[in-house]
């Protein structure tokens, strides 16, 4: 009796979920552009739809060809570096006085004792309001949008580090102390490695502040910049350069809130919240 010989179909469950892997990953990567995708659908059509004028809603096509042509002939680049620098300059200028009296007032009870009232009052103050005060003091220069930037973000820094550096577990402390650690060498190893987490929360608070800060420094103060160029075409009546300024105020921040977070995540490649990603 001839034996007939039967051959099972190839598995091909693995090689699916391997083929697989490319197109979730990319699912992942966009997910979270799927909002903007679907304003951008609903503010085309409102667009098209006639309810409002042009002039009063451009259509996208509109605002991202005036990006394009600031792109092309450097107007971007000028008007971005200029908000950049400021933003970054006062931002700067907030870390290293935030985060030197926050680690001192976690350290000193006076200073502590001097500063907590003004923190505790100062943080949740529109920063803004303050405007009219540096502009009297500084005048309409870079000096004074830097120095108001500087007093946006000091804040949140501030706060954040002296919540970091009190929350950092006594035993480790005891520990370098047993080993004959000095109190300087204890807050470089042992104080500010543990606290930097909450430290860097702080800046990413801080961030969008500086440059939400500037922004408007330069619509009031003017001067080149994202936030000048906004107000210059609306004085125009200029509604798709208006339009343009957002999205090109989104597409520099979305960048140096990003950045930002690969330097966190760069700077906490030891902890724990970094392995599990």
């Amino acid at each position: 009796m001839a034996s007939v010989n039967q051959s099972n179909p190839p598995d091909t469950t693995e090689d699916d979920q391997i083929a697989a892997r490319p197109l979730a990953a990319a699912a992942r990567a966009l997910a979270p552009f799927g909002s903007i995708a679907v304003l951008m659908l609903v503010w085309e059509g409102f667009a098209r739809s006639g309810l409002l004028t042009p002039f009063l809603l451009p259509s996208l096509g509109t605002i991202f060809a005036r990006v394009f042509a600031d792109v092309i002939d450097g107007q971007f680049f000028i008007k971005a570096a200029f908000t950049l620098y400021r933003a970054l300059a006062g931002f700067s200028l907030a870390v290293l006085v935030a985060v030197t009296i926050g680690v001192v007032m976690s350290r000193q009870s006076l200073v502590r004792w001097f500063f907590d009232p003004i923190i505790s009052v100062g943080f949740p103050m529109p920063k803004v309001a303050f405007l009219p005060i540096f502009l009297l003091w500084f005048g309409a220069f870079d000096s004074s949008k830097i120095l108001l930037i500087a007093f946006a973000a000091f804040f949140a820094i501030a706060a954040n580090t002296i919540a970091g550096t009190q929350a950092v577990e006594r035993q480790l402390i005891w520990s370098a102390q047993s080993l004959g650690a000095r109190e300087g060498k204890i807050l470089w190893s042992v104080v500010l490695p543990a606290a930097m987490p909450q430290i860097l929360t702080g800046l990413q608070i801080a961030l969008p502040l500086a440059l939400i800060v500037c922004i408007v420094a330069e619509m009031l103060m003017g001067g080149v910049g994202l936030g000048g160029s906004m107000i210059y075409a609306q004085r125009f009546a200029d509604s798709p350069g208006v339009f343009a300024g957002i999205v090109e105020i989104g597409i520099v921040g979305s960048l140096a809130i990003h950045s930002l977070r690969l330097l966190r995540r760069r700077l906490l490649s030891w902890h724990v919240e970094t392995s599990h990603r």
